[in-house]
C-alpha cells in the first residue's frame, strides 16, 4: 500500500523527557556508502572539499587502522550491528531475497538498537538498510528501531530518485515522474557528447533530502531523552545521481571528465562523472554538518558520541569513480570486494567532548564489531552474559588511554570468490579464491608494506602457521555462505 507524503503512519512521537543530570549520552552513528578511506580531507584527500567531516576530526579523534564489518554493504552492517565478526555473523555477502530486501538477521539476533531500546533510548534508523526485507524478521522495526525512514533493499538505493521509501512499514511515494533507474543507458541514438543526452537520468524528488529531513525530525523530537541516531547514508554509491546546484563547485574547476556513458554496462550514465563523484561526497559532508549543527543548536552537542565512518572502500567501477583521478584508496591496495585493505579499511571519526581529547588520532587495530561494546560501555550498560560478541571496548583508546593490543582482528567475504584475512600485530595474512576449494595464504607486513606488494609468505612459515590455526578457528559454517576451500562440501 502506498501512503501519501503527508499521511505518515508512525511519525515520530515526543517521548517522555528525563533528567538530563541522571542521562546517558546519546548516539549519533553515520555510517557512509563505499567512501575510500583517502576521501576525506582529513584522510589525505586533495580535490573533494569536506570541511565540516574535517572539523569533526579535528574535534575528536581520527583511527588509521579501523576496518569496515566487510567488503560490501550488507555483511559489513551485520557486523556492525550485532558486534560479531563474519566468522560468526549470520550475514556475509550480499544476497538478494525479491521481490525487495536482503537476507534477513535471524529474529534471535540482538543487535545494537534493541540493546539500546531495551535501556530506555529513542532509536531511529534513517537511510538504506540491506538487513531484512519487508515482513522479515530482518527488518528494521523488528531489530529494534523505533522509527525507520530510507530505502529498505539496496538494489532499491541504486536510484536517489525513486518511486518510493519506507517510513516505518508503509509505502511513502515520492514524486519522481517517471522515476530515474539505477541502471539504464542512454536513448538509442543520443549523442553521448550532448548534456542533452543525459537529462532523463535527473529527477525532482531527491531522496537524499526526505531521508535527512526526516532524521533532522527525530533530533529534534527526541531531544528530551538519550536517543541512538543510525544514520546509514546512500552517499556515495552509484549511481551518480546529484543535483545540478551542487555540481557547479566542481564544474568551475575545469577538470577534464570525460562522459560515463554506461558502454560496458554499469548505473546510469553521467555526462561529468568526476564533478559528480565529488559534488555527492561533498554533499554528505554538508548533511553531516546539518546534523552537528542541530545538535549544537539543541544544545546536545557535549551529551553526544558521534562516530562517522563507512562500510567499505571505494567501488571498484572505475569508468563510474575514477579512484586514480582521486587517490581514492592512495597507498593502499584493493578496492570493494576486496579484502586487501583499500576494500576493508575505512575511515573513522569519534567525538564525544570531555570524553575523546581534540584533534587526535590513533592507530589501535579495531573494526565494525568493536561498536556494540563501546557503545554500550559509553551509555553504561553492561553487555549480558548471554549476548556473544566478538568485539572490544574501545572508549580507553578513543580517550588516548593505555590500550592493551588485540591479539587479532578477523575477516572473511563468501562474495568475489571467497576471501579471508586477518590482521594481527604487523602481520596480515590474506587467502583468496576460496569458494573454488582449498588456497594459499598470502602474508605481509604492514607496517613495511602498507601496499601489500610483498607476499613474505614463503620465508615465514611459522608466521603462516600460527595465522592459519586463527582463521580456521575462527570461521565457523554456514549454510547460507560456505566457503568450499574451508568446508568442503556441505550441500548434501
Amino acid at each position: 500500500m502506498l501512503l501519501p507524503l503527508g499521511d505518515i503512519v508512525r511519525p515520530c512521537q515526543a517521548a517522555p523527557e528525563t533528567d538530563a543530570a541522571a542521562r546517558p549520552p546519546n548516539i549519533l552513528f553515520i555510517l557512509a556508502d563505499d567512501l575510500g578511506y583517502r576521501e576525506l580531507g582529513c584522510y589525505g584527500q586533495k580535490l573533494i572539499r569536506t570541511p565540516r567531516i574535517d572539523r569533526l576530526a579535528a574535534e575528536g579523534v581520527r583511527l588509521t587502522r579501523h576496518y569496515a564489518g566487510n567488503a560490501v554493504c550488507a555483511p559489513s552492517r551485520c557486523v556492525l550491528l550485532t558486534g560479531k565478526h563474519p566468522g560468526h555473523a549470520f550475514v556475509r555477502d550480499n544476497h538478494s531475497t525479491p521481490p525487495e530486501g536482503q537476507l534477513p538477521i535471524p529474529a534471535a539476533e540482538q543487535t545494537i538498537a534493541e540493546l539500546l531500546q531495551a535501556a530506555g533510548y529513542a532509536t531511529g534508523g534513517f537511510g538504506k538498510w540491506g538487513l531484512g526485507g519487508p515482513g522479515s524478521s530482518g527488518e528494521p522495526l523488528k531489530q529494534g528501531f523505533d522509527h525507520f525512514f530510507g530505502y529498505n533493499c539496496q538494489a532499491h538505493a541504486h536510484s536517489y530518485y525513486p518511486s518510493y521509501l519506507w517510513n516505518d512499514d508503509q509505502r511513502i511515494p515520492l514524486t519522481n515522474k517517471p522515476p530515474v533507474p539505477g541502471h539504464a543507458g542512454l536513448a538509442e541514438g543520443a549523442d553521448p557528447s550532448d548534456p542533452a543526452s543525459y537529462a532523463q537520468f535527473k529527477g525532482t524528488d531527491y531522496a537524499p533530502d526526505r531521508i535527512h529531513a526526516a532524521a533532522i525530525d527525530f533530533l529534534r523530537t527526541n531531544r528530551g531523552r538519550p536517543f541512538f541516531l543510525y544514520y546509514p547514508s546512500t552517499i556515495p554509491h552509484v549511481a551518480l545521481h546529484v543535483p545540478d546546484q551542487e555540481l557547479e563547485p566542481y564544474l568551475a574547476l575545469g577538470w577534464k571528465d570525460p562522459p560515463f556513458t554506461r558502454s560496458r554496462g554499469g548505473y546510469t550514465p553521467h555526462f561529468t562523472p568526476r564533478a559528480a563523484y565529488a559534488a555527492m561526497i561533498s554533499r554528505l559532508d554538508s548533511e553531516v554538518g546539518a546534523l552537528l549543527d542541530t545538535l549544537d543548536e539543541l544544545n546536545l552537542a557535549d551529551d553526544t558520541l558521534v562516530v562517522f565512518t563507512s562500510d567499505n572502500g571505494t567501488t571498484h567501477l572505475r569508468d563510474e569513480v575514477d579512484y586514480d583521478f582521486f587517490a581514492s584508496v592512495g597507498e593502499l591496495r584493493g578496492l570493494k570486494g576486496s579484502l586487501y585493505e583499500g576494500g576493508i579499511r575505512v575511515p573513522c571519526i569519534a567525538r564525544w567532548p570531555g570524553q575523546i581529547p581534540p584533534g587526535t588520532t590513533s592507530d589501535v587495530l579495531s573494526g565494525f564489531e568493536d561498536w556494540l561494546p563501546t557503545i554500550l560501555a559509553a551509555c553504561g550498560q553492561m553487555l549480558s552474559p548471554d549476548l556473544t560478541t566478538d568485539g572490544r571496548n574501545l572508549l580507553p583508546a578513543l580517550a588516548g588511554q593505555s590500550f592493551e593490543p588485540r591479539a587479532f582482528l578477523y575477516r572473511e567475504f563468501g562474495g568475489y570468490g571467497g576471501q579471508q584475512a586477518i590482521w594481527s600485530g604487523r602481520w596480515k595474512a590474506v587467502r583468496q579464491h576460496l569458494r573454488q576449494g582449498p588456497a594459499a595464504i598470502e602474508l605481509y607486513d604492514l607496517e613495511a608494506d602498507p601496499g601489500e606488494t610483498m607476499n613474505l609468505a614463503a620465508g615465514e612459515p611459522k608466521e603462516v602457521a600460527r595465522l592459519d590455526a586463527i582463521m580456521i578457528r575462527e570461521h565457523r559454517q554456514s549454510a547460507e555462505f560456505p566457503l568450499l576451500g574451508l568446508d568442503g562440501d556441505i550441500t548434501n
